[in-house]
């Protein structure tokens, strides 16, 4: 089948397909829903996965330290990220973008389904399944919502801001259903009255996250018979022959290996001794941008400016990601969660983020379809998202050292996730779609898992900066803050200094 990329393409029957967003090509709705249930699986779990880790035992959950289930969190995140590469190839090579969509929602919803089972094994199974489910189906869905624009489409990066903003939707609601289900006392009271263990209450957010995935699936299936036809924008993408796949079929596997031989290096730098290999997050994607860089041909260079862009975004999500490990127990143990004297499960917290980019993206949608080709380029974006990072932490100073007094107030969170979610959106949907656009047909869902690599890596480090935590330093807590905006700071310049040498590499991409 033919590969399609035009901005406009055929419409098909069936509502979901009659559901416009501001002018954009009708596939982008259907895209923009499915996205939005994996994602309210994904972060429905998220939310709860360090607080039930370091629950203690008698209380339902695996009692664990902070430190080990920060380790765990990075460990699990960097996976989900990391697989991204294997799975883009086997999209792009062997199953088609809509086939791993199929399968990796199919994965994730049975990961969710085993995390609801009450046995320390079945969660760690289900973590396993969440990772290679989502290496699946993250990068294909990126790629079809790519796929949608032309080369020159000036809508592309408003497009991938409203398709953010359905991820938000569905992140703002998950950490409301999963946190109440597993950590309200109105729910361990409704499950008491049952007949049933209310310390079991954790499990009930799981079980909720993996609905969210099945209706995503649900919603993805019910457009594609829509349709009619296997043609147009969920299978747009290029299917390969059978001798095209037998000659990839080592490439493949090639990656797949060298995937895990990296996470197993990742994973070993969580030992004593070992600790030096994690400069290689950032060192390695240097070596890259150099050695492309100097290249006489375009598609090389534009390699390299894949992995400039790559190392902002390790830094970026390194402190970002920290939203599920610090910044999760901060707001468990030294925030008050409650308002007007009404409690709330601390979960809720990480609500914040997704509810500020369900405001503001619109806002940047409108900002850069009205500037057109005046807005910044893409180096320039990923600057101002650094900015915006330092200046989140730097505020998390003095209200760390307020916590020597007693529990502080929310409205600091607040503060905090507005700034970072500013930055995200300067930084996440435009990465997103610059790397559509310097990526060769042949391989945009492989570089889309490079693109992932900077989550995997980013949230790893998220891990190790988040096991540092502590709840009974506050000047210790502080300087942490502080040191780390200082790194979002300087790479911010960074950034900015090397504007006009990294468009050179891009070769006519903004």
């Amino acid at each position: 089948m033919r590969e399609r990329t035009d901005s406009a393409p055929p419409r098909a029957r069936g509502w979901l397909t009659d559901i416009g967003l501001a002018g954009h090509p009708p596939g982008l709705s259907v895209l923009f829903f499915a996205e939005l249930w994996e994602r309210f699986s994904y972060y429905g779990m998220r939310a709860l996965l360090v607080l039930f880790m370091i629950t203690p035992v008698a209380e339902g959950g695996l009692g664990r330290s902070a430190a080990e289930a920060a380790l765990v969190y990075g460990n699990y995140a960097m996976a989900v990220y990391l697989l991204a590469i294997p799975g883009g190839l086997a999209a792009d090579t062997l199953l088609g973008a809509r086939r791993a969509v199929l399968i990796g929602g199919a994965v994730i919803a049975a990961g969710h389904f085993t995390l609801a089972i009450a046995d320390p094994a079945a969660f760690y199974l289900g973590l396993a399944l969440v990772a290679l489910g989502t290496g699946l189906f993250k990068p294909s869905i990126s790629a079809l919502v790519g796929a949608l624009y032309g080369p020159q489409d000036t809508r592309r990066d408003a497009g991938f801001s409203l398709f953010y903003m359905g991820i938000n939707i569905g992140g703002f609601l998950a950490p409301l259903v999963t946190g109440f289900l597993a950590q309200s006392p109105a729910m361990k009271g409704w499950l008491a009255a049952q007949g049933l263990d209310p310390l079991q209450s954790w499990h009930w957010g799981f079980a909720a996250a993996g609905a969210g995935m099945v209706i995503g699936l649900a919603i993805f299936i019910m457009f594609d018979k829509a349709r009619g036809s296997a043609e147009g924008p969920v299978s747009m993408l290029a299917k390969p022959t059978a001798e095209a796949a037998r000659q990839t079929l080592v490439t493949l596997f090639l990656a797949t290996l060298g995937t895990l031989g990296l996470m197993g290096l990742i994973v070993l730098s969580d030992r004593p001794g070992f600790e030096p290999l994690r400069w290689a997050y950032v060192l390695v994607p240097a070596a890259v941008a150099v050695w492309f860089g100097v290249s006489p041909k375009e598609e090389p260079r534009r390699y390299g400016a894949m992995a400039i862009l790559l190392i902002g975004s390790i830094l970026f999500w390194a402190i970002f990601e920290q939203a599920g490990v610090t910044i999760a127990l901060f707001a468990d143990q030294l925030t008050r969660s409650e308002v007007g004297g009404w409690a709330f499960p601390s979960a809720w917290f990480q609500s914040l983020n997704p509810l500020f980019v369900i405001l503001l993206a619109p806002v940047f949608a409108a900002l850069w379809m009205r500037l057109g080709d005046r807005q910044p380029s893409s180096p320039v974006k990923f600057g101002l998202a650094l900015a915006l990072l330092a200046l989140s932490f730097l505020l998390m100073v003095p209200a760390a050292l307020l916590t020597a007094e007693g529990r502080i107030s929310p409205l600091w969170l607040v503060g905090l996730f507005f700034l970072q979610t500013s930055g995200e959106l300067l930084l996440s949907p435009v990465g997103l779609s610059t790397m559509t656009q310097l990526a060769p047909r042949r391989a945009v869902g492989f570089v889309l898992g490079i693109w992932f690599l900077g989550f995997a890596l980013g949230s790893k480090l998220a891990g190790v900066l988040g096991s540092t935590f502590t709840a009974t330093d506050a000047e210790a807590l502080a300087w942490s803050f502080a040191w780390q905006a200082g790194v979002a700071a300087l790479a911010a310049l960074a950034f900015f200094a090397l504007t006009p040498s990294i468009k050179r590499l891009m070769g006519g991409v903004r």
